[in-house]
């Protein structure tokens, strides 16, 4: 098969990758706290046995016993990683709508174990623990947030809570000391990702506007240029598929007529 099936076949898979990305971060270019998802690519670079092996000459016109060293680049997708970068603000007015300027996370409790989250859009339950749009639970202390119902909340820009002068405790706020180390897990949630040494860290140069809520920061111009641009590029590489499976073709049948 020719090398340009190869080289068209990583392209077109690698596009189809990124043109995932993009849709993805699109269909979230409203949730609030959401960061989108980037890509880069790289060679893969394939060697033959012969590139490896010293070619010798006794004399300068000796012929030479081995094929000339070559090598095959082939892009494809070398990474996704998170675009941690701040989302503008939305004014809303309501108190218990909080957002983050700068690095770091809220903490809120799952039914699967604890998680971090931008996401500030809280709200009250029944028995007056701050909880998120899914119902998990905001965390101050290493525990769920208990407040008054109908009653002026403030919250400071360090996240301290207090009612009538009366500071009822603090919400966690946390930041992680590898960025890379971040992962999603679904439902606006991240996690450090399982086996790097990345760990927690106390969330310095972080303030919580109340009344606030950060907006995805997905540029949606800038994401439907990419899709263009990938879609054009998928394109390309299926035509360049096409045309090296007809002359495959075109050669099969003419070295079959020979003789």
């Amino acid at each position: 098969m020719r090398e340009s099936m190869y080289s068209a076949l990583f392209g077109a898979m690698s596009n189809e990758h990124r043109l995932d990305v993009i849709a993805n971060n699109l269909a979230n270019a409203s949730t609030n706290g959401y960061k989108k998802d980037n890509y880069a690519f790289h060679d893969t670079f394939q060697r033959f046995a012969h590139d490896y092996l010293v070619d010798d000459k006794p004399y300068v016109r000796a012929p030479d016993y081995w094929p000339k060293p070559y090598i095959q680049a082939r892009p494809r997708m070398g990474g996704q990683y998170c675009d941690m970068s701040q989302g503008s603000m939305q004014v809303t007015g309501n108190s218990l709508d909080l957002a983050l300027v700068g690095e770091g996370f809220f903490k809120v409790r799952t039914p699967e174990g604890d998680f971090l989250t931008r996401n500030g859009s809280f709200q009250l339950a029944s028995d007056g623990r701050l909880i998120t749009e899914q119902g998990f639970e905001v965390l101050g202390g290493g525990s769920a947030i208990t407040l008054p119902r109908d009653i002026k909340i403030q919250i400071d820009a360090n996240g301290v809570i207090s009612v009538d002068g009366d500071q009822l405790g603090a919400l966690d706020l946390t930041n992680i000391s590898d960025p890379k180390a971040i992962e999603k897990v679904g439902r606006n949630l991240y996690q450090v990702r399982k086996g790097s040494n990345a760990a927690e860290i106390p969330a310095e140069n972080l303030q919580v506007q109340q009344g606030y809520l950060e907006k995805a920061n997905v540029e949606i111009v800038g994401e439907l240029v990419n899709m263009m641009e990938a879609q054009r590029a998928f394109e390309i590489y299926q035509k360049i598929m096409t045309t090296t499976d007809s002359m495959e073709s075109l050669v099969i049948n003419k070295v079959g007529q020979v003789g």
